[in-house]
């Protein structure tokens, strides 16, 4: 079993600005869905946290392990998706700057899907029968329920929030989405 976490609020977040490749700390909302993530995977039995390298999914990662205790590896795969010229920018920004969506410099999607998908087969292959914790970015996310569930789920108009849980599974040669942006465990985050 994989689950799969998005890193917490940061301010970017909260201001509604696209981060990419930027590395933005956790804000202290951010904190506060860190931590209520922690006490919701406490007395869980998980093997080992896999995390992207940038800030806001580190911290996340290192607040879930404070209860859960056990390895957490960093993986590049992992990264958030580089946004190129949008990056910093509001949604109406780049509505404005970019109608059409394509933002100058930013990371082709298939390299992206070919990436975090990658991350994903050596998961499967490094940690076989193991329960990991993938703590990771909204795109990141979003991108791997897109590919694991083909055209089963329509993800085009889901916002995965921040600190959601998604679990995932490879059974018999095929990803399964067993469910995905998860939120209950913050309903006392303010």
């Amino acid at each position: 079993m994989i689950c799969l976490v998005r890193h917490g609020e940061t301010d970017w977040n909260l201001q509604g600005k696209i981060q990419g490749s930027t590395d933005i700390p956790l804000n202290e909302t951010g904190i506060k869905q860190a931590e209520a993530c922690s006490s919701y995977f406490e007395g869980s039995d998980w093997d080992i946290i896999v995390s992207s390298p940038m800030k806001r999914a580190k911290q996340t990662a290192e607040i879930i392990n404070q209860k859960l205790q056990v390895d957490v590896v960093e993986r590049h795969a992992f990264k958030e998706r580089g946004f190129g010229d949008a990056e910093g920018l509001t949604l109406e920004e780049r509505l404005r700057l970019f109608p059409n969506h394509e933002y100058p410099n930013q990371e082709l999607k298939q390299d992206f899907i070919k990436r975090v998908m990658g991350g994903m087969e050596e998961i499967n292959q490094r940690f076989p029968n193991k329960k990991v914790l993938v703590v990771a970015h909204g795109a990141v996310i979003h991108s791997l329920l897109n590919e694991m569930a083909k055209e089963q789920i329509d993800f085009m108009n889901t916002k995965l929030a921040n600190a959601c849980i998604s679990h995932v599974q490879y059974i018999v040669d095929k990803w399964h989405v067993h469910n995905y942006n998860q939120i209950d465990h913050l309903e006392n985050v303010k």
